[in-house]
């Protein structure tokens, strides 16, 4: 009986100290979590910081990025290269048309191509009704009258007022390949056209203005 006794009282002060134990790894268990949620917490608050910055430097980029669009084009450009065309023709043509209103150069190059006007020209050229020498170079106005009508196009999508700007005109000889078996060269012309703020004008209001 003795012996049940002791075994008895044994194995009590065991399942104390096994529920101490148990005990204490609950706390340390409790307090991990309460620390790991604190941890929680702060990286949520830095994350939550950064995702405002880059939010932030967003807005700025978009607020640059609009700004950047709103600058306004002060002239339209139209670069073609290597036209089938005769250059001493280009020359001829650019040298009618320059400084221009954009609207009256297609004009005056449309009637051309109909054959109403001739385009003036040097040289030993036959003469021409109502001026000295001049010829009808279909081919070349043509390309010209898209050229414009392309030009005109891009000074509208770049807000430009037409009545304000006048044209510049310049023809150049581009690199000429060979015909096939070598017997002559094509015609190849770069023609640049560009709409330019009118000086006259501004002058002319500039001196109006001192009188």
């Amino acid at each position: 009986m003795a012996e049940k006794q002791d075994k008895e009282k044994i194995i009590e002060k065991t399942e104390k100290e096994i529920a101490k134990e148990v005990e204490k790894i609950e706390e340390k268990v409790a307090e991990d979590k309460i620390t790991q949620k604190k941890a929680d917490k702060e990286i949520k608050k830095e994350v939550d910081e950064e995702i405002e910055k880059i939010e932030e430097i967003k807005e700025e980029v978009k607020k640059e990025k609009v700004e950047i669009k709103k600058i306004k084009k002060t002239e339209a450009i139209v670069n073609a290269r290597n036209l089938p065309i005769s250059t001493k023709h280009s020359i001829a043509i650019c040298n009618m048309i320059r400084n221009k209103e954009l609207d009256k150069a297609i004009l005056l190059l449309e009637q051309a191509e109909q054959e109403k006007i001739p385009v003036p020209m040097r040289g030993e050229i036959p003469h021409r009704k109502g001026i000295m020498s001049g010829r009808y170079p279909i081919n070349a106005l043509g390309y010209f009258i898209k050229s414009l009508k392309s030009l005109k196009a891009n000074a509208i999508a770049n807000e430009l007022e037409l009545e304000k700007y006048i044209i510049f005109c310049k023809a150049d000889v581009a690199s000429r390949p060979y015909r096939r078996f070598g017997k002559g060269k094509f015609k190849r012309t770069h023609l640049t056209l560009r709409l330019i703020q009118s000086v006259k004008k501004e002058n002319k209001t500039r001196q109006g203005d001192k009188e």
